[in-house]
């Protein structure tokens, strides 16, 4: 193994990478002992829907799902990893986490009550939480390897970047970001908010990483939304209430997690898969 993360494992391969999505879940940075079973192969079957609609927008570092067809992948393994793994090219990661928000919610909610921007973008007054905004935003982050990532503003990317790649990125996370949303809202979703990530490769900036599961991005209920409050998301937030609900302190090791919280888990997983792409596995 090349790498083990909190919730993927990648392989490095001949000129690629194997990334596996396991079933393991995080909250508050920390790995719990409970499986949400089927978790990895639904974000992947997601994660793929979204690179075969956007390939001809942006560049992806997808070469194939099929690992059987790679002949690195020993044949024993070839049922445990179906439907959860990507062989992907390999790419230099750029060290920005890109961000892009169309409603006020999360951390975007908490900055903008503190100080009435985020990341240094400054927004009408009086909003209220999950409202939408007036327009998309792009809200860069730092990439930390263990802790919470860490809001920036477009300058501090420029620098960390360059000009040319920031404003590139930013580019293509808007535009991924406003094509994702209105697919989602024709299907009853609301995309709040999501992560891109980018690599470069040959002098090409290419799309890396999950794209637009509920694990990078916050997805609502379109059908019971209602600004001025907290919404029903497609996501690992049963886990969350859970856990916050046990008072326990967001070290490891972390609790275990009951069969009732891991089936609506599995749940909110799946309808969003579902409502998205039709549920294939």
């Amino acid at each position: 193994m090349w790498k083990r993360g909190k919730v993927r494992d990648i392989f490095a391969l001949d000129g690629a990478l194997l990334i596996v999505a396991t079933d393991r879940i995080s909250v508050f940075d920390v790995v719990l002992p409970t499986p949400i079973p089927q978790k990895g192969r639904v974000l992947t079957q997601i994660t793929l829907g979204w690179l075969r609609l956007t390939k001809g927008m942006v560049p992806n570092h997808l070469i194939t799902a099929e690992v059987s067809q790679v002949e690195q992948v020993p044949k024993e393994v070839w049922e445990v990893l179906a439907g959860r793994s990507m062989v992907v090219r390999e790419a230099e990661v750029i060290p920005v986490e890109c961000v892009v928000r169309g409603y006020l919610a999360g951390d975007g909610w908490k900055s903008y009550r503190e100080t009435g921007e985020i990341c240094g973008v400054r927004l009408p007054p009086a909003l209220v939480e999950s409202q939408e905004l007036p327009e998309p935003i792009f809200t860069p982050y730092t990439k930390a390897e263990s802790g919470h990532d860490q809001r920036i503003t477009m300058e501090r990317a420029v620098a960390l970047v360059g000009r040319k790649t920031a404003e590139t990125v930013r580019e293509k996370a808007l535009a991924l970001y406003a094509f994702a949303r209105d697919y989602a809202r024709e299907r009853g979703l609301i995309l709040a908010d999501t992560k891109f990530e980018f690599g470069s490769a040959e002098g090409q900036i290419m799309l890396i990483d999950e794209v637009l599961t509920p694990d990078s991005s916050r997805f609502w209920d379109g059908y019971a939304y209602e600004p001025g409050r907290a919404q029903r998301s497609f996501d690992k937030q049963p886990v969350r209430d859970y856990t916050e609900s046990l008072g326990w302190d967001k070290t490891a090791p972390g609790p275990e997690l009951p069969p009732e919280v891991v089936r609506e888990t599995v749940e909110r997983y799946r309808e969003c898969q579902r409502r998205l792409f039709g549920g294939q596995s």
